[in-house]
């Protein structure tokens, strides 16, 4: 079983066909919804796909011939370690875990697969030091 994170892009013609139905349905894939934001102008929504590898090809391949945008999500929010001073502020915020200080070294560190792209650990940040890119 392989596993993706991906970003999904929904222009406003997409946003109300079932692609998730057909990921499940079509290509036996297992999406889990991380976050998502759809308004009725356009959409994005992070998910994880699973299943074998070739099935996810096809299931990202058929999300395009639908004109869904679709990006690998592999470093969509940021820890600029050079600016962190490890005060732990977002640590707080972050219920999933994905940011965790070490008991070894007090140092910031961040857990991409368990990260669900909330984003409130970039307003909790005092120096700013985490950001978002997708």
């Amino acid at each position: 079983m392989a596993k993706k994170k991906i970003v999904l892009h929904f222009p406003e013609e997409s946003i109300e066909k079932p692609v998730t139905y057909h990921l499940v349905k079509d290509f036996d894939l297992m999406p889990n919804i991380l976050r998502a934001r759809i308004d009725e102008n356009e959409g994005t929504l992070v998910m994880d796909l699973e299943g074998p590898a070739e099935q996810i090809k096809k299931g990202i391949a058929f999300l395009q011939d639908q004109n869904i945008g679709v990006q690998e999500a592999i470093k969509d929010i940021i820890v600029d370690q050079d600016q962190c001073v490890d005060c732990g502020s977002c640590i707080g915020v972050c219920r999933p875990g994905a940011l965790t200080i070490g008991p070894a070294d007090w140092r910031l560190g961040f857990d991409h697969e368990k990260c669900v792209f909330c984003e409130l650990c970039i307003n909790t940040c005092p120096v700013k030091a985490i950001k978002v890119q997708f």
